[in-house]
């Protein structure tokens, strides 16, 4: 029999905040209340290196407004699938935010916090301790990098 803490080991999950960033920035110009500002709070998201992007399933995006960007063609453990990706969310985790995109998922599937947005927002996965890193952002060790 495993111990239940070698079976939990190597996944991380998150809480985080996703706001429609047309939204904010009409509240910040005064031409919407704050009130109407759409924003959702999602706790245990799956931090998945395995995807690039933030991944929301199709009722959260609607929920909130995002925009349409486009389609691409993703990699899935079937081979080939095309998806929709959606633009303009703001994603708050762990004290740090940015901009960024999402790709739909089917309803019924878990929200997953891909690559791309962990990066950028200098957060990496501690898969031991089963929580985010949050990576220095000044001084020698600062995560950012311009070569």
């Amino acid at each position: 029999m495993i111990p239940s803490n070698i079976k939990k080991r190597g996944k991380v999950t998150t809480k985080i905040t996703i706001t429609n960033q047309i939204d904010q920035t009409l509240a910040e110009r005064g031409f919407i209340p704050t009130e109407q500002i759409r924003s959702i709070t999602l706790d245990d998201v799956l931090v998945d290196t395995g995807a690039t992007r933030l991944c929301l399933p199709k009722h959260i995006i609607l929920d909130l407004g995002l925009p349409f960007q486009g389609e691409v063609d993703v990699k899935i453990a079937t081979g080939l699938q095309k998806v929709r990706v959606f633009k303009m969310l703001n994603l708050s985790v762990e004290g740090r935010e940015g901009v960024f995109n999402c790709i739909e998922l089917p309803e019924g599937s878990d929200p997953l916090l891909g690559l791309i947005p962990l990066e950028d927002l200098g957060l990496e996965p501690d898969l031991q301790n089963q929580k985010l890193r949050v990576l220095p952002l000044e001084g020698k060790d600062t995560y950012l990098m311009v070569l």
